[in-house]
């Protein structure tokens, strides 16, 4: 009687998260009965916590609602349904809704998809604009666009777009979405996961979801609630790149031991409406050159989707040397070459975006099980560096998760952690493919030139069968020089026409943030100092000019003038 009540009580509560999943965190709680009984005995208390938290149960938790995420949540049920068993699946996204906070360029390699779930055309998957055409540019100023021939480009089979897509990854996710739901995953939205939840004897137990009703001076307001828990046997952390949780369980797990420290680029992107007459649906591409300086590893992207938008966008690797660089900026630049502008006339900027892109590859993914998880997609790292593509190699890590977990809840294994999983990817496509480009990245460490040069012979002749494996010990942040080593970077006045200001644009990202709540970025307690007795001495502090939301900025102290 008691189990019949827990399973009572569990379908009363999910039953009022879903009638209120689009309320505001606050009012969605306080319409929540109490939860805690649905946990064994034994399990509750485990965290010594000074405010009561209600708890739910799972089989599998999942966090994050990208491609990742919901490939593994797919693949669990699959998995199930083919064992003839039950299995809850839970997935936990921080984005009002799923598809909220993604943000790609995207050509899509449907490889993954299609062994997901081979009849996603049937399925209407948004896959609408397929690649007719690419093509590769060398900008050697400001003037000139010299092009590589197709020929010589498609000897690489990593530069080959024939069978891919221009999508917009938001609404694959959405798509996505649907077809986990209609298997019966729970996906709940608007839900940021703050902290993971350990049992006692140290394994992950799940997530404590973020406290909610707190002001912008750190107290408690009236609307306060407590973050749930959300508990499982197994949780896999899908959030994206430099995940907070997925950061927390790397260090406390030491799962970045003997791996080389993972590298950044930093992604901005627009969106146009252009005139008919410039669009050409379906067209790809790619740029290297201006305006970047030989040695900052980086290029443009520009790409066609119907009906008549433009994906134009820039990718600067974290580890220039000069800090007075704005990757905003210099894509700024790239809209003026006459190439580009001239796609551009009588068109309109309709959205921006950036985001952080895993850069090391191979070298820089780290053990991907811990006890009571396991990190998939680009929490990982998987991103194709050479392709510009990672949303593939996420969807299949993301599907094996979902199958080694699935088979680890549902079967008779014993343990927290399943290292099957990393066994899986090993063996997968996945790991052949990043292998093959393992060394294409770090030879731009000598610039642009020798990083063409070589890279062009690993991926068009070797095919990655060298014999050496380039590895680096130093973090992005480490190839920073002084700023009385290096020269100014006067940026030209956006025109507002095809250049724009920082806070012009961004309200043009949908950013939405409320007065009355903390600070998102803090700054670690152990480097307090650093932004003023370090950044700004040294570096004439970079942050204000890195950022591409204008987050960061040294404001004067009126004492000191």
């Amino acid at each position: 009687s008691v189990s019949l009540n827990r399973q009572q009580r569990a379908a009363e509560w999910r039953g009022k998260l879903e009638e209120t999943r689009m309320l505001r965190p606050a009012a969605l709680l306080r319409r929540l009965p109490n939860a805690s009984c649905l946990l064994p005995a034994k399990r509750r208390g485990f965290r010594n916590f000074s405010v009561s938290r209600e708890s739910m149960e799972f089989d599998l938790l999942v966090v994050g609602a990208g491609p990742a995420g919901l490939a593994a949540a797919i693949r669990a049920k699959q998995r199930a349904d083919a064992l003839g068993q039950e299995l809850n699946v839970c997935v936990v996204e921080k984005g009002a809704e799923v598809g909220a906070h993604i943000l790609s360029g995207n050509v899509f390699e449907p490889r993954a998809l299609q062994e997901l779930l081979p009849d996603w055309k049937e399925r209407g998957a948004p896959l609408d604009t397929p690649v007719t055409s690419d093509s590769f540019y060398w900008l050697p100023n400001e003037d000139l666009a010299v092009p590589m021939p197709n020929p010589l480009l498609h000897l690489a089979p990593e530069l080959r777009q024939e069978g891919n897509y221009i999508i917009s990854l938001g609404q694959l996710c959405r798509w996505l979405g649907e077809q986990a739901e209609g298997m019966g995953v729970e996906i709940y939205a608007g839900f940021s996961a703050d902290a993971p939840v350990y049992t006692a004897d140290g394994a992950v137990a799940g997530v404590q979801l973020r406290d909610v009703g707190i002001g912008k001076d750190g107290k408690e307001k009236d609307t306060f609630e407590p973050g749930m828990e959300l508990l499982a046997k197994q949780t896999i952390l899908a959030e994206g790149c430099r995940g907070s949780l997925s950061e927390q369980i790397m260090k406390k797990f030491n799962l970045r031991q003997g791996v080389s420290p993972q590298h950044y680029g930093l992604g901005v992107k627009e969106v146009w409406e252009i005139l008919p007459e410039n669009h050409r649906a379906g067209t790809v591409t790619h740029t290297v050159g201006w305006p970047l300086d030989l040695m900052s590893y980086g290029g443009g992207f520009i790409y066609h989707m119907e009906p008549n938008l433009l994906h134009i966008g820039m990718v600067v690797g974290l580890d220039y040397s000069n800090p007075y660089l704005s990757p905003y900026q210099e894509f700024q630049c790239f809209k003026t070459h006459p190439r580009i502008k001239a796609l551009l006339e009588g068109g309109t900027c309709i959205s921006y975006g950036a985001r952080c892109l895993n850069e090391g590859g191979l070298q820089a993914v780290p053990k991907l099980t811990f006890p009571g998880g396991m990190l998939a997609g680009c929490s990982a790292g998987f991103l194709n560096v050479p392709k510009i593509k990672g949303s593939h190699t996420a969807m299949k890590t993301g599907t094996l998760a979902g199958e080694c977990a699935a088979d680890a809840v549902l079967g008779s294994f014993e343990g927290s952690e399943v290292t099957k999983y990393e066994e899986a990817v090993r063996s997968s496509w996945v790991w052949e493919e990043l292998s093959r480009v393992r060394n294409f990245k770090p030879a731009w460490s000598l610039g642009m030139i020798p990083g063409l040069g070589y890279g062009g012979m690993t991926l068009m002749l070797s095919r990655g069968k060298e014999p050496w494996t380039f590895r680096w010990s130093k973090k992005d942040c480490e190839y920073t020089k002084p700023a009385k080593e290096c020269e100014k970077i006067e940026y030209p006045k956006p025109d507002g026409v095809y250049s724009f200001d920082l806070l012009e644009n961004l309200a043009r990202s949908g950013v939405n943030h409320e007065h009355d709540q903390p600070a998102h970025l803090k700054v670690k307690e152990e480097s307090q100092h650093v932004p003023l007795e370090v950044s700004l001495p040294t570096y004439d502090g970079p942050e204000g000019r890195f950022c591409p939301a204008k987050v960061y900025e040294y404001v004067p102290d009126d004492a000191d003038g």
